[in-house]
């Protein structure tokens, strides 16, 4: 992409790496890697990346009793990153694929804007938001944000 003359190149957005899509094609989105790309820019311009990992209910609920001490599946989980040489590493996030299109049949919505949902979720913990612990914080944040970005609330 060229810029016109005297103007400075578009700012490049934050690299996002989405892997395991391949065993998942009803969930590979075209539209989901720039979608993903421009929340981060806009919710964390400071950091430089996030990865994705697509993965099944065997593989999650192996992460799930690992990292959480809970032996059941989950829809996504969240890895925090760590400033870094390039810049900062927003963080990891997991999303397990059929557990997201079972939420989406019972929601009623489109498994793409079911991923979209987790993925921002996911994103809101990388940022350190807990709604766990926050009194509804990052439950209302999340809200506002799913407006802004999908549409829904």
């Amino acid at each position: 992409m060229s810029s016109a003359a005297g103007s400075p190149p578009a700012p490049a957005g934050p690299a996002v790496q989405l892997a395991g899509l391949g065993r998942f094609p009803a969930a590979a989105d075209p539209s989901l890697a720039a979608w993903l790309e421009r929340v981060v820019a806009e919710l964390a311009p400071e950091h430089a990346s996030l990865a994705v990992r697509f993965v099944g209910d065997r593989t999650m609920r192996r992460f799930n009793r690992e990292f959480r001490g809970k032996d059941r599946t989950t829809d996504v989980l969240s890895f925090p990153g760590e400033a870094g040489p390039e810049g900062a590493h927003l963080g990891d996030v997991a999303v397990c694929v059929p557990q997201a299109e079972r939420q989406a049949r019972e929601r009623g919505r489109a498994l793409a804007v079911e991923l979209r949902t987790l993925l921002l979720h996911g994103v809101l913990h990388c940022l350190g938001h807990d709604h766990e612990t926050d009194d509804g914080e990052m439950e209302r944040l999340e809200s506002r944000l799913r407006r802004r970005y999908l549409r829904h609330g």
